[in-house]
């Protein structure tokens, strides 16, 4: 049975934090109303009241203050559920409703465990259903998302099949980043998609201008279109054989965490909205040997237009990939969206083309209906 339940922003909640009105969330997402239960709670009242238009995933599975059995859980939902906490993305849609029309978010009975692989493309509101850190770890003994990331995998003596299975399982921090450094090295990680064509779009115009204005303006153009196709193909194989080298990994700590640095993190936490576009200097790195060998195999000029358009490729492709995570899109790019997340939620091993699938049919990695379970 299905229920559609009202969106509610964080603050809403708050507001409900007295005896007679005691609203509380789970997982920072689903919220309860508690206020008929208060006095009933077999841990006695005193153990709700401070949690009062808070979250209480922390305290429910802390078995030292009051052990809660699964039952507990299932009567939440059974009985007190009345609404769900609105991500950032659906808060700020809630802002922007000037008619104040109804904004309802349906909810489907039964469990959803992120950290699973997938049959079917969970329904998007569920991607950001944030992971119960506490209990990831106890489950999996993998990262604990409240500590710095890199150092637990480059000292966690993880085998590398025990670490490529645990990283492509995807969690959601649900409180902005999880930190990946700890230290003053945190904010080189995190890049803003917007940083992509604020810091290359006005060199590449200018590369592209040079091109065209010094050679043939048809022979300026074919190279630009050419460099244009070339970066889809860049980028199918960057994607697989590079950002998916995995099982082709040596298995040494070191190999691991450039692993998940690269790329690896995108997939332990996919909705993740500042790791999802190349930072200014690894994006530098990658292309370097890109600009020599076209500029060396090329003259000057038509190499400026095949490296303008390639570029541009990159630049449309980084944009691309925030936009299927994170935005509502067009029917074609909505496809496009969903065969991304398929890549994430059900096969990690096919489906390596974020702009087009084009790459995907001509190597024979299309993800299809076909799946296979990984569990």
């Amino acid at each position: 049975m299905n229920r559609n339940l009202p969106l509610l922003s964080v603050s809403e909640v708050s507001k409900h934090n007295t005896k007679k009105d005691a609203w509380v969330t789970l997982y920072h997402r689903k919220i309860y109303n508690v206020s008929d239960f208060i006095d009933g709670h077999p841990g006695g009242s005193d153990l709700i009241l401070p949690y009062l238009g808070k979250d209480i995933t922390e305290i429910m599975a802390d078995t030292v203050s009051h052990e809660h059995s699964e039952s507990a859980y299932e009567m939440l939902d059974d009985e007190m559920l009345v609404g769900y906490v609105a991500t950032p993305m659906e808060e700020k849609e809630l802002l922007n409703n000037k008619n104040k029309t109804p904004v309802e978010v349906k909810i489907e009975d039964g469990d959803f465990a992120m950290d699973e692989f997938h049959e079917n493309l969970p329904a998007l509101h569920k991607l950001q259903i944030q992971t119960d850190y506490e209990a990831d770890v106890k489950k999996h003994k993998f990262l604990d998302l409240n500590k710095a990331l890199i150092p637990q995998v480059l000292f966690g003596n993880f085998t590398k099949e025990f670490y490529l299975d645990q990283v492509h399982r995807p969690r959601h921090y649900g409180k902005g980043s999880a930190p990946l450094f700890g230290n003053f090295l945190e904010p080189l990680s995190l890049t803003p998609w917007w940083v992509v064509p604020t810091c290359w779009l006005l060199p590449n115009f200018y590369i592209f201008y040079v091109g065209f204005v010094n050679q043939d303006k048809i022979i300026a153009l074919s190279f630009w279109v050419l460099g244009l196709f070339v970066w889809t193909l860049i980028e199918y194989c960057l994607h697989r054989f590079l950002f998916h080298l995995d099982h082709y990994l040596p298995d040494h700590p070191i190999f691991l965490t450039l692993h998940f640095t690269l790329h690896g993190v995108h997939h332990y936490l996919p909705m993740d909205g500042y790791r999802l576009v190349l930072p200014p200097t690894l994006f530098l790195i990658l292309m370097y040997p890109f600009y020599r060998l076209v500029f060396s195999v090329f003259p000057f000029y038509m190499a400026c237009s095949g490296f303008a358009g390639g570029t541009l490729g990159y630049i449309m492709y980084d944009c691309t990939h925030y936009f299927l995570h994170h935005t509502n899109l067009p029917q074609y790019f909505q496809d496009l969206k969903t065969y991304h997340l398929e890549h994430h939620y059900k096969n990690y091993e096919m489906g390596f083309g974020v702009t087009s699938k084009f790459w995907d049919v001509i190597f024979g990695t299309e993800i299809t209906d076909t799946f296979e379970k990984r569990n």
